[in-house]
């Protein structure tokens, strides 16, 4: 027993010896934690998916939701893993949700956070103009988003001639709706007619634009042109954006403030003091 005891302690004492069985448990370590490692990257997880491809500004339906089992690796922090945090919300603005995708944090909104795109692009100073349009208008809803376009105008004069100009220029489209309001181009499955460019302007441009609107006496036309495109201007008379702005001016009011009509509660108000000022006046001895 002494014997063996020995031969162990000499065993144990022996640095090759030592080194090997270190080797030795720290493979076997790696080994474990390799495999644990590898196992839990592949081992699948089941993940929520788009049953059906969602459009934007979509309400998110259980029946739009269902699951699949995914290698966890494949899964990003972005990704939501509940159904629960994904039915009753809406897919965000612009984003459409494909068939078979996961849901990430950032396609979903609520009702309350979803914002109208155009909206939120008007820039500072600016206010948003509602733009008439047709498909013809549109170059056969050629018009996009994003697109730069110039304003041109084309009126009679007093002499009845035909002119026709450049009234704004270089605006940015914010969005190209529909009839109902809807944005024309962020739906791949409807076929929706362009009923208004939006786009933002000053105040000036602005007044500018609804002064013209109403000029139908002088057969007012406004029509976009693409930022840098020709009008054909055949037979007409071709005037400056000055020109164009000088003649909305003369041929439209403005009243001042102080000038304004009373209104009913303006009227009361001023009798009711009248009657005050006239009783006032009969007390005085």
């Amino acid at each position: 027993m002494n014997s063996m005891s020995v031969t162990l302690n000499r065993f144990l004492r022996n640095k090759n010896t030592v080194t090997i069985i270190g080797v030795v448990i720290i493979l076997i370590i790696l080994y474990f934690g390799y495999t644990t490692t590898i196992n839990s990257a592949v081992t699948p997880v089941s993940v929520p998916v788009a049953a059906t491809t969602i459009q934007p500004r979509t309400l998110i339906t259980e029946e739009m939701v269902t699951t699949v089992d995914i290698a966890a690796k494949a899964v990003s922090e972005e990704v939501v893993r509940s159904k629960n945090d994904i039915i009753g919300k809406y897919s965000n603005v612009n984003s459409v949700i494909p068939k078979g995708s996961m849901f990430y944090s950032a396609l979903l909104t609520t009702a309350k956070e979803l914002p109208d795109s155009a909206f939120v692009k008007v820039g500072k100073d600016e206010v948003p103009y509602n733009f008439p349009v047709d498909m013809d208008t549109t170059y056969g809803n050629s018009i996009y988003p994003g697109n730069k376009i110039d304003i041109y105008m084309k009126a009679e004069n007093l002499d009845g001639q035909v002119m026709v100009g450049k009234l704004v220029e270089n605006v940015e489209v914010l969005a190209v709706k529909d009839s109902n309001g809807k944005h024309v181009f962020e739906n791949t499955e409807e076929d929706r007619v362009p009923a208004f460019l939006i786009f933002g302007v000053n105040d000036e441009i602005n007044i500018l634009l609804r002064k013209a609107s109403y000029m139908s006496e002088f057969s007012v036309e406004l029509f976009p042109v693409p930022h840098g495109g020709k009008v054909d201007t055949t037979g007409k008379t071709q005037v400056s954006t000055q020109y164009l702005k000088e003649f909305i001016n003369a041929n439209t009011v403005v009243i001042p403030e102080e000038q304004k009509p009373e209104t009913t509660e303006d009227n009361n108000n001023n009798q009711s003091k009248n009657e005050q000022q006239n009783n006032n006046s009969g007390n005085v001895q």
